[in-house]
């Protein structure tokens, strides 16, 4: 067998030959076997990567830090000033995803995005307008109640299909799992992220048209008496008794006895998030609301967006702060 060669490995040079001492870089490669050549290029890999250990530990230390920081200092700014914690989230939630897609091209996704922005900016300019119209209620939460359905139904149809992929039942259909998995991943991704920006939005209409219609205030008295044919959450007559079947809907009374139209009240704590009444502010008892079995996936897939806020608008950051922390320390 051809070819003596030495290399050095942390310091100790190792003969791989028989007999004579040659100097690693004056070896011909082409006169080595295979055997040896793979023994060369697995000295050399150890001795480039001599010290990384400690590196990468470094580094996985401080991501575990920066990410317990980061929560601390999330979770005390939602505590102590909400309304600027949910205005930068939802920035957040709006423009990190553009960032990334613009530069990977996913054109289908700017569609849909550019799409929903329109829609969405014409609603919420209607609902900040003053005097706030009498349609406009109704508008913004059919609006954003339509998108939540749709982005509902989406991420349930792409989590089926991933499922459907991880079992093979895509081979059935003589599917190729990557593209099986990619329509279905695709598919979640969408009705994940328009659904969480979707309740964003309508949380802060929902605020604005309250506040302006004089029933509701996030903080103090309401600067209007209720009577018990008007409803809080849009201003509007309630023109259905309570004990009456309405033909388009009907009118719900919450355990406070303050009365407001189903739509609406549905819309307020399901798309606008909220958990209380719009006058009174007493907790909404949702079991109660949504008794039908087939409801309550709505309130659990809204929990679930309120949890998905934090991955996609926080997790890049914190993930850039990483990164810039070990560029500093040269650990990249």
């Amino acid at each position: 067998m051809a070819g003596v060669f030495e290399v050095e490995v942390d310091g100790v040079e190792h003969d791989h030959g028989h007999g004579h001492r040659d100097d690693a870089s004056q070896i011909d490669l082409s006169q080595l076997s295979p055997e040896e050549k793979w023994r060369l290029e697995h000295a050399k890999m150890h001795a480039k990567h001599k010290g990384h250990e400690a590196m990468h530990a470094e580094m996985v230390l401080i991501l575990i830090v920066t990410l317990v920081i980061a929560q601390l200092v999330l979770v005390q700014w939602k505590q102590r000033h909400p309304k600027s914690y949910n205005l930068v989230t939802l920035f957040q939630m709006w423009v990190v995803p553009l960032y990334f897609t613009t530069k990977l091209h996913w054109w289908r996704f700017l569609v849909t995005w550019f799409i929903f922005s329109v829609v969405t900016a014409f609603i919420s300019f209607r609902a900040t307008r003053k005097p706030l119209d009498c349609t406009t209620p109704r508008l913004v939460y059919k609006w954003f109640l339509l998108l939540y359905k749709i982005s509902y139904t989406t991420g349930i149809v792409g989590y089926t299909v991933v499922m459907f992929t991880l079992f093979g039942i895509n081979l059935i259909f003589r599917i190729k799992p990557e593209d099986a998995m990619d329509f279905g991943v695709s598919l979640l991704f969408y009705g994940l992220y328009y659904g969480v920006l979707g309740r964003d939005f309508a949380e802060m209409c929902a605020d604005f048209m309250a506040s302006t219609v004089g029933f509701y205030s996030a903080s103090g008295m309401p600067t209007k008496h209720l009577s018990d044919s008007i409803c809080a959450v849009c201003g509007q007559p309630i023109l259905v008794d309570v004990s009456e079947e309405g033909i388009i809907e009907n009118t719900y009374r919450l355990s406070c006895n303050h009365v407001f139209h189903e739509f609406c009240i549905r819309g307020w704590c399901i798309v606008g998030k909220k958990q209380t009444c719009p006058y009174c502010k007493e907790k909404v008892d949702l079991k109660r609301m949504f008794s039908n079995p087939w409801e309550r996936p709505h309130v659990m897939y809204g929990q679930l967006l309120d949890w998905l806020r934090y991955l996609v608008a926080w997790q890049p950051v914190i993930i850039g702060l990483v990164q810039g922390i070990n560029y500093l320390l040269g650990l990249e």
